[in-house]
C-alpha cells in the first residue's frame, strides 16, 4: 500500500512509520521539522510542511491508498488562550486540509486520531464508542476534530476515528514525563487518585492501526485503550512498583489547579474507557492489563 502519515516522526508516528516500512509499504510522512528525524529508507518519502495551511504537501494525498492523521500539538503544557488555539488549529485545520485534498469517489481509508478526552469527565460510567461527547475544552476539540475527519466519508472514504488513551511505551511519550519522579521515589497519584486512567501500550496502538487498515468492514469510532482501565492511584502504585519505589506523594488537587490552571483541572478528570469496537472487530491485545505492559516497558 501507499500510505501517507501526518505527524509521522513523533513518538507514536515514528513507531507507526517503522512498522509499516517493515511490512513493505511505501510511506510518505508529512512533518513540521525541516529534516526528517527518522532513519533513511528506500520506501520512505519525507515532506516538510505546516499542515495548518494549504500547500504543496496536499498534492501527495490523491495517490495514496491510506491516510493516517496523527498531527496535533501536545496538550502537556500551560493552557494559555494562544496555546489552546494552537491545540485546536493543529488538529482541526490539518484534518480539514487533508480531507479537502482527497478526490471525489476515493477508495482510500482515513484513520484519524481523536482522544479519550472526547468523553469529558466520565466519572464512574463505562465509556463505549456509541456514547456522546463531554462539554469541556478537550471534548469540544475532539468533537470538532472527528467532525472534520468524518467529512471524508462524503467522498467515498472509509473513515476510522481513533480515540487514543494515554500511550505507554519505551523511549518517549507519557512514560518519559512520568518516570523521573517515580525513579526518585517522588511519584504518586494526582488529586484523589480515584479518577479512571485510560491507557494503551504503544505496541497495541500500532498493531490496532495495522489491523484497521485492512479491516474493510470497520469504520467509525474506536476506543484505542486497553481492555482493563485502572484508577489513577492504582496506576501510580503499579508504576512505582515497576521501578521498585513507593508512590506515596500525591499531587494535591488545589496545587494542580493553581499551577497548571485549566490543564491541571483536566488531569483531575478521568474516563473509564473500554475498547468495545476493537474487541467486536476481532482485535486481540498483546498487553490487555497494566502489569504486563509495565513489565515490557520498564523491564521489571
Amino acid at each position: 500500500m501507499k500510505i501517507l502519515i501526518t505527524g509521522g516522526t513523533g513518538f507514536v508516528g515514528g513507531a507507526v512509520t517503522r512498522r509499516l516500512l517493515e511490512m513493505g509499504h511505501g510511506v510518505t510522512v508529512i512533518g513540521s521539522s525541516r529534516q526528517c528525524r527518522l532513519p533513511g529508507h528506500d520506501q520512505l518519502t519525507y515532506v516538510s510542511a505546516d499542515t495548518t495551511r494549504p500547500g504543496d504537501w496536499q498534492s501527495h494525498i490523491p495517490e495514496q491508498d491510506a491516510l493516517i492523521n496523527l498531527t496535533g500539538r501536545s496538550v502537556f503544557n500551560l493552557w494559555t488562550e494562544s496555546y489552546k488555539k494552537s491545540i485546536y488549529d493543529s488538529r482541526i485545520l490539518t484534518t480539514r486540509h487533508l480531507v479537502a485534498a482527497l478526490p471525489e469517489n476515493s477508495e482510500a481509508v482515513l484513520l484519524s486520531t481523536s482522544a479519550a478526552g472526547y468523553y469529558g469527565d466520565g466519572g464512574e460510567a463505562e465509556k463505549i464508542e456509541t456514547m456522546g461527547p463531554g462539554n469541556d475544552f478537550l471534548a469540544q476539540v475532539c468533537r470538532d476534530w472527528e467532525g472534520e475527519a468524518q467529512k471524508a466519508a462524503d467522498k467515498g472514504v472509509r473513515v476510522v476515528l481513533m480515540r487514543f488513551g494515554v500511550v505507554l511505551g519505551k523511549g518517549g511519550g507519557a512514560m518519559a514525563t512520568m518516570k523521573l519522579p517515580f525513579q526518585f521515589a517522588l511519584g504518586g497519584p494526582i488529586g484523589s487518585g480515584k479518577q479512571w486512567f485510560p491507557w494503551i501500550h504503544l505496541q497495541d496502538l500500532v498493531s490496532a492501526i495495522v489491523f484497521l487498515l485492512s479491516a474493510e468492514e470497520c469504520h467509525g469510532p474506536f476506543n484505542f485503550t486497553a481492555p482493563q482501565p485502572v484508577r489513577q492511584k492504582d496506576f501510580a502504585r503499579q508504576l512505582g512498583a515497576a521501578y521498585h519505589r513507593p508512590a506515596l506523594l500525591p499531587a494535591p488537587a488545589f496545587i494542580m489547579k493553581l499551577v497548571l490552571g485549566e490543564f491541571g483541572q483536566s488531569l483531575l478528570q478521568g474516563q473509564k474507557v473500554v475498547p468495545r469496537a476493537l474487541g467486536e472487530s476481532g482485535y486481540l491485545f498483546s498487553y490487555p492489563d497494566l502489569p504486563s505492559a509495565l513489565r515490557e516497558i520498564v523491564g521489571g
